[in-house]
């Protein structure tokens, strides 16, 4: 809502140039481009953490599910989400390092860089502080769950690369921010999703789907993944620019096995598809709540009917109380009339 108007503004500006040849972004009639990458990147970057968020939501339910315990620092956790929001519109310029800014204005955007990282290392620590000591289930939604873990925690760490000035001088665009930008996006924003896929999968569909192929599933996603993207770091440390189709002998082995973990990467993914198209048929009936989870979407029938409930619930309990519902007490919904 507060960064698209600046796209539309941005794409209405590109037409006003090109149609009535005002010079706004065009060098040639006065314009400035690195002033199209501020509005650009000012949209885009945002954009960026809007993919990501849904992910960590996936996550916050998925852990507490599957290690019995309520969430370490939920306060922590939420808050966390509205400081990545509040920091994503202030970073954008770190994509400008090389651009022309000044060297203030770069060191002030490199230092918020850093900051944000701050908010995505809190939910980190907290999901993982929730694992301590956990009854940890090693069901498929929890394997992406680690997945997503690890190769967002990769993710975040090589951002803190490309936030340092002197590094990013050096590996702007090469291999090393393809492989930082997928891990976060592919590595996390996808292992979430396909974590939730199979979290509510039941829920959806009323259907279970074979736990083993699922488990295979998580494993090859996850090798594969980083088959595909970690050869693209050492590419990009060692000057191999982005977007070449060609480039030098010394790299064509790191090379194939990026393309040999995508075809592994491919393999996983079109395996949920095959086994949840199967389940929808012939998978067993799934009961109302499978993985005993305390969120409100669970105590109505699998899948849900139209109005999930008839009348408006009452909660009487708290969110994420695993050890209450361990400890064998029911949770009860109430309605109103």
């Amino acid at each position: 809502m507060l960064a698209t108007p600046v796209l539309g503004i941005t794409v209405l500006i590109v037409a006003v140039e090109r149609f009535a040849g005002f010079g706004m972004f065009d060098p040639a009639r006065g314009g400035d481009p690195v002033l199209f990458q501020h509005m650009f990147w000012f949209y885009s970057h945002p954009a960026v953490y809007i993919m990501i968020l849904p992910s960590m939501g996936v996550v916050t339910e998925i852990i507490p599910c599957f290690s019995r315990k309520r969430i370490f620092g939920y306060s922590f956790v939420a808050f966390s989400s509205i400081a990545i929001a509040v920091f994503g519109f202030l970073v954008w310029a770190h994509h400008l390092f090389v651009a022309g800014i000044s060297v203030y204005a770069a060191l002030i955007f490199s230092l918020l860089s850093y900051a944000v990282a701050v908010p995505s290392a809190v939910k980190v620590f907290n999901w993982t502080a929730t694992l301590y000591k956990g009854s940890i289930h090693y069901d498929a939604p929890m394997l992406y769950a680690f997945g997503f873990l690890g190769l967002f925690t990769m993710g975040g760490l090589t951002g803190l690369f490309l936030a340092a000035l002197g590094v990013d001088v050096h590996v702007t665009d090469t291999y090393f921010v393809v492989a930082h930008f997928h891990y976060i996006m592919v590595g996390g924003a996808l292992m979430g999703y396909l974590g939730g896929l199979h979290f509510w999968w039941p829920k959806i569909s009323g259907r279970l789907y074979p736990e083993g192929w699922a488990r295979l599933a998580a494993l090859i996603v996850f090798l594969g993944f980083n088959l595909t993207f970690f050869p693209q770091f050492i590419l990009g440390y060692v000057g191999m620019p982005r977007r070449y189709y060609q480039y030098p002998a010394e790299f064509q082995v790191l090379n194939v096995l990026s393309t040999a973990g995508a075809t592994v990467l491919g393999v996983g993914y079109l395996l949920p598809m095959i086994y949840f198209l199967w389940s929808m048929r012939y998978g067993k009936p799934a009961p109302d709540n499978p993985w005993k989870a305390a969120g409100l979407e669970w105590q109505t029938q699998s899948p849900p009917t139209t109005f999930n409930f008839e009348v408006p619930p009452v909660v009487t309990w708290e969110a994420y109380n695993y050890d209450e519902i361990d400890a064998g007490h029911k949770q009860e919904v109430k309605v109103v009339g």
